[in-house]
């Protein structure tokens, strides 16, 4: 089971990036999908997460209407399209794949938090950086 996270960059300040997650050993339509970034000297928070089974999806305050998440089964390939960068976007991206699909996504967005510790796999992230 692998999860291998791509897209990362430095770009201006209103700028656009898509990051995409590859899994390989599992197939997304089983699980939900998050992505989280961490900056230094700050928590792990979660931005987005999808599942494709459900067609549901969940955004963090911080990125709503600026961020879209989407998936590609036929490539089990998830994506994060990241319009009007800032810099406090600027962070690890990580993307993370979960089996309890529903609970994922109902807490997430029932509690306006996801919670990274019943994901089940993890990417070695990918690097953000948005320049003022």
């Amino acid at each position: 089971v692998q999860l291998v996270e791509s897209g990362g960059s430095l770009v201006q300040a209103g700028g656009s990036l898509r990051l995409s997650c590859a899994a390989s050993g599992f197939t997304f339509d089983d699980y939900a999908v998050g992505w989280f970034r961490q900056a230094p000297g700050k928590e792990r928070e979660g931005v987005s997460c999808i599942s494709a089974s459900e067609g549901t999806t969940y955004y963090a305050d911080s990125v709503k209407g600026r961020f879209t998440i989407s998936s590609d089964n036929a490539k089990n390939t998830v994506y994060l399209q990241m319009n009007t960068l800032k810099p406090e976007d600027t962070a690890v991206y990580y993307c993370a794949a979960g089996s309890q699909v529903h609970k994922l996504i109902t807490t997430a967005q029932a509690m306006g938090v996801m919670a990274w510790a019943d994901y089940d796999y993890w990417g070695q992230g990918t690097q953000v950086t948005v320049s003022s």
